[in-house]
């Protein structure tokens, strides 16, 4: 159940960042839902792979790599899908910031509700 809420919410966290910035474009709640399904995606499998193999560009940077990253990760899952669409590597990296802002207080606001129980 946590799951399912959990991807709607980033769905609609993914249609927040369309409407607060307009560099990301969504043009429906179904893309938004698959952009999320996406980006959770690439996230679990090709995030970790990228960690790895950019381990020593991470060190030096003290982590700010990985906003890289997370802007790379964000910028692919748009340009698969259509109906979801990044202007430009400025946007998806400010785009997917704006995207993790939302995505922390989901996971803090989820973590609450279903402690609860």
């Amino acid at each position: 159940m946590k799951l399912i809420v959990k991807w709607l919410l980033n769905a609609t966290a993914l249609l927040a960042v369309a409407s607060i910035y307009s560099g990301v474009e969504v043009s429906n709640f179904a893309t938004a839902l698959v952009a999320a399904l996406v980006i959770g995606l690439f996230n679990l499998f090709l995030r970790p792979i990228l960690i790895v193999l950019t381990l020593p560009v991470t060190l030096l940077t003290m982590g700010l790599f990985l906003f890289i990253i997370n802007a790379l990760l964000f910028w692919a899952a748009a340009t698969m899908l259509d109906g979801f669409q990044v202007r430009g590597f400025a946007a998806a990296l400010l785009g997917s910031f704006i995207y993790s802002a939302f995505g922390l207080v989901i996971d803090s606001a989820l973590e609450r509700l279903f402690a609860q129980r």
